[in-house]
């Protein structure tokens, strides 16, 4: 009885089997045949465009599509391994064709590779097909063979669709004749019209979020604004909006920095910088260390970028950043901290010998609070003194006092000129 059960199941199978053969890529059914897969690639050549190109090709496989057309805007690789890209765009089981347009736009580096290397290509009236080299902005020494050059040009993307009708194309599964025009009668006139639906691909929220900190410019503007914010937090004496968004916006630009060639020095840079300018910003106006943080600044922003100079921020980017830093330490910081810390009511002479509480911890530097006013302090002791405890002024320097304890703490000094 088992070798005939085994028979029949064998009987079974076999018409299934011979029908999914007889569905490859020369013989799709008509249906699925007139899909037309469109994919957008827009930007540098990140891992989200990478996975946007494989997700579109898989989906078109499984939807057995006509052809998939990538209109192409895109630039060089950053963080990819381009040679399996490649492979993958080239060895589809479905047709690949690409466009490169919009007008305006173009297709650098492993873009103008990738539209090179497909068997059919054509170039938007008033966009450019650039060079090959670099094909990696990120490893300006990475190169392959120089694919075919494409002279074809199409004004539209649907005019391209419809130039694709009627061709064979060479896929992993075979030659495949494309259909994508019909024609159909309209008023007792023929016309031509895409032949099935037009699926489109492009980055979802996700992908465009992570495409978007990938942008070079973009990551150094998030890195720098974030570390300003968090230095700004820091003297409010509190955590607030400021800080978390500047906490959000420095784990966005190191993000972004994770998958560009940045210079680990350059970066060092820009930490030194801003720590420098922050020590005028407590000293409470312009000094040498505001010059020393401004060329650090500005030398760890031109050089930020190893690989190919098409990386660089461009000089209206380096001025923003770099100019609006400097003038919000040393204008909007030292405003914020003399609002925050003074009272026009107090005269700041004053104060010295009043008696206050310890708002925050002062080990050295901490906030008091002396007639009902919050003022940066600065212990004058080895020894901390605690949150809560209670505090005498001995001295005022610019906007900080100069605290001790109150037991153990040296004499008013206008308490001794008395007595002497």
């Amino acid at each position: 009885m088992r070798p005939l059960r085994l028979l029949a199941l064998a009987l079974i199978a076999l018409p299934l089997w011979a029908g999914s053969v007889g569905t490859g890529a020369g013989a799709v059914p008509v249906d699925q045949a007139s899909r037309v897969d469109v994919v957008q690639v827009n930007g540098l050549i990140d891992p989200a465009n990478a996975a946007l190109i494989r997700s579109a090709l898989r989906e078109a496989e499984n939807a057995h599509a006509t052809v998939v057309v990538f209109q192409m805007n895109a630039s060089g690789a950053v963080d990819v391994d381009v040679p399996s890209l490649l492979h993958d765009f080239t060895h589809a089981s479905v047709p690949v064709a690409v466009w490169v347009g919009p007008s305006g736009g173009g297709a650098h580096g492993a873009a103008a590779l990738l539209a090179r290397s497909a068997e059919f290509a054509a170039v938007a009236p008033g966009a450019h097909l650039g060079s090959v080299d670099p094909i990696r902005y990120d490893d300006t020494s990475f190169t392959l063979p120089a694919p075919h050059q494409v002279t074809a040009s199409a004004a539209t993307l649907l005019e391209f669709i419809g130039s694709l009708d009627g061709k064979v194309a060479h896929t992993s599964n075979g030659d495949v004749t494309m259909a994508t025009i019909k024609v159909v009668d309209v008023n007792g006139r023929q016309t031509r019209e895409p032949r099935g639906e037009i699926h489109f691909h492009k980055l979802g929220l996700g992908g465009q979020v992570q495409h978007t900190l990938d942008s070079p410019w973009v990551a150094y503007f998030l890195f720098v604004a974030g570390l300003a914010l968090i230095v700004f937090e820091f003297y409010t004496a509190g955590v607030g909006i400021a800080g978390a968004l500047g906490a959000v916006m420095l784990i966005g630009g190191c993000f972004g920095f994770s998958h560009l060639p940045v210079e680990p020095w350059a970066i060092g840079l820009l930490l030194f910088g801003v720590f420098g300018l922050t020590i005028d910003v407590q000293a409470g106006g312009l000094g040498p260390w505001t010059f020393i943080g401004g060329i650090s600044l500005t030398a760890g922003s031109i050089w930020l970028y190893g690989g190919s100079s098409r990386l660089d921020p461009q000089w209206w980017v380096l001025v923003l950043v770099i100019g609006g830093t400097i003038v919000f330490m040393l204008s909007g910081m030292t405003a914020m901290i003399r609002s925050r810390f003074s009272t026009p009511t107090i005269g700041r002479e004053d104060l010295v010998g009043e008696m206050g509480s310890a708002e925050a911890d002062v080990d050295p530097d901490g906030v008091v609070r002396i007639r009902e006013a919050l003022w940066r302090a600065r212990t004058n002791r080895a020894t901390p003194i605690r949150a809560g405890d209670r505090v005498r002024v001995v001295s005022v320097e610019g906007v900080v006092l100069e605290v001790e304890p109150e037991a153990g703490g040296a004499r008013d000094y206008r308490e001794r000129h008395k007595r002497s």
